[in-house]
């Protein structure tokens, strides 16, 4: 009986989480291709998920820390998205929310709850 309770408050807990998803993400994976006239195997980029709903978070983690050639701002970026979508790291994340699309890598394994998951992204320069 407890336990149903404690099910149905987790259910409400995502519901309620995921009406704040803003955006829509695509996650691309390197995988080996095999051509399927020559036979021959190459890696190339496949989509594994497209147009997922989804929510980033920005949190500024120093104002701007200086370096030998220029002053270099650090941020933090979570993705919030749901605990079925398997994300692993290095796969590259096309995310467009409030009108905007950037690419990410995912930097490592995400923080899973029952609700939801949360994932380390980098702004991508290049494929992780």
């Amino acid at each position: 009986m407890i336990r149903d309770a404690i099910k149905q408050a987790q259910k409400m807990a995502r519901a309620a989480l995921e009406q704040t998803y803003e955006g829509l993400c695509t996650i691309i994976e390197y995988r080996d291709v095999t051509d399927e006239k020559t036979k021959l195997s190459s890696e190339e980029e496949v989509v594994v998920v497209k147009d997922v709903p989804c929510k980033l978070s920005f949190e500024k983690l120093d104002a701007a820390v200086q370096t030998e050639t220029a002053a270099k701002v650090s941020q933090g970026i979570k993705l919030f998205i749901a605990t079925e979508i398997n994300v692993n790291s290095g796969s590259k994340i096309i995310v467009t929310q409030d009108g905007v699309t950037n690419e990410y890598s995912a930097s490592g394994k995400p923080a899973t709850y029952c609700t939801h998951q949360e994932i380390v992204l980098e702004l991508l320069r290049r494929w992780a």
